[in-house]
């Protein structure tokens, strides 16, 4: 749900800075601080190593990396959002496993390679070079390393798209995210898949979800 004053917002730092100000409950934050479920399933097969968190917001899920054993860079254009997640990481005796990184991703390159690099619900209603971004994300998949992207497979409830879809392209489903990334031919795609998730809306109200998932290994 955005507010009045995000509708007027285009830049995308502005934006996502006045989304986490403006939405965030009485525990000072706007996400329920746990990590996605999607997420979960799909790493806790995963020896841990180094990870990369893109888009990490809040830090629900790079948290949870960090407290399964995980080395993690964790990277988001929003100050205010860093800023729960590091304070999070400090309660809870993590700081020394995760690095936070303000950026925009629309331009930032990695500097290293990671064994699993993660994305999940990179989505924004304003401009994002999403298909740039996850290419680039490929590009720092280490050998025999992993790239996992969740996102929606329709726009949530109380979203500012269309559910109609008229005013956004459709969402893309799995199989279009493989092609976007357009891997070389030996990597191999491990999942590909939709999924259901009920999810809580704001309203407290809760509603079923499709998400789309995509986990690819490259060689290695």
């Amino acid at each position: 749900m955005t507010t009045p004053t995000e509708n007027h917002l285009t830049d995308p730092a502005e934006f996502w800075e006045a989304r986490y100000l403006a939405n965030r409950g009485a525990s000072g934050q706007v996400w329920s601080g746990k990590v996605n479920a999607t997420v979960q399933r799909q790493v806790a097969d995963l020896a841990p190593g180094t990870a990369l968190d893109l888009g990490c917001g809040e830090g629900g899920d790079a948290l949870w990396l960090a407290g399964q054993g995980w080395t993690v860079t964790a990277v988001d254009i929003s100050v205010n959002a860093l800023g729960v997640g590091a304070a999070r990481a400090a309660d809870s005796g993590l700081s020394d496993r995760v690095s936070w990184v303000q950026a925009d991703l629309a331009g930032w390159q990695p500097s290293a390679e990671y064994d699993l690099v993660t994305s999940a619900f990179l989505h924004s209603p304003v401009d994002l070079p999403r298909d740039v971004i996850l290419r680039r994300a490929a590009t720092a998949v280490a050998p025999g390393g992993r790239l996992l992207v969740v996102g929606h497979g329709g726009f949530p409830p109380g979203s500012n798209h269309q559910h109609d879809g008229q005013d956004a392209p459709p969402l893309p489903s799995p199989g279009e995210v493989l092609a976007a990334l357009d891997l070389p031919r030996d990597w191999t795609v491990e999942t590909s898949t939709l999924v259901d998730r009920v999810a809580t809306l704001p309203d407290g109200t809760t509603a079923t979800l499709v998400d789309t998932v995509l986990r690819v290994r490259r060689p290695g």
